[in-house]
């Protein structure tokens, strides 16, 4: 045993054994597909509805999580334009 590297705790994992993830889709599906005819009333809170809503909401997000971010095609033409400043005032030449 190192003083310096200890070692990590082993994970903690958690496997139920008497669900039947199968059969609790296939009674999503149908109390979805009742509720679509009319048969269940609508439920009132669902996530999945809701999933997502805030982000869509809000500009700043939205382009954040698109990953086409402002900032750094305006930090790239910086820096381009630095490198050239900085080659013209080693050269003494302008050239393109």
């Amino acid at each position: 045993m190192s003083f310096f590297k200890q070692r990590k705790p082993r994970g903690f994992q958690h496997d139920w054994i008497y669900v039947d993830e199968r059969k609790e889709k296939l009674q999503k599906i149908e109390e979805k597909a009742k509720r679509d005819l009319g048969m269940l009333p609508e439920k009132e809170y669902d996530p999945e509805r809701i999933r997502g809503s805030f982000v869509e909401a809000t500009t700043h997000l939205k382009r954040y999580k698109s990953g086409r971010s402002l900032g750094f095609g305006v930090l790239l033409i910086a820096l381009c334009v630095m490198l050239f400043i900085l080659h013209y005032l080693v050269t003494g030449e302008l050239t393109f």
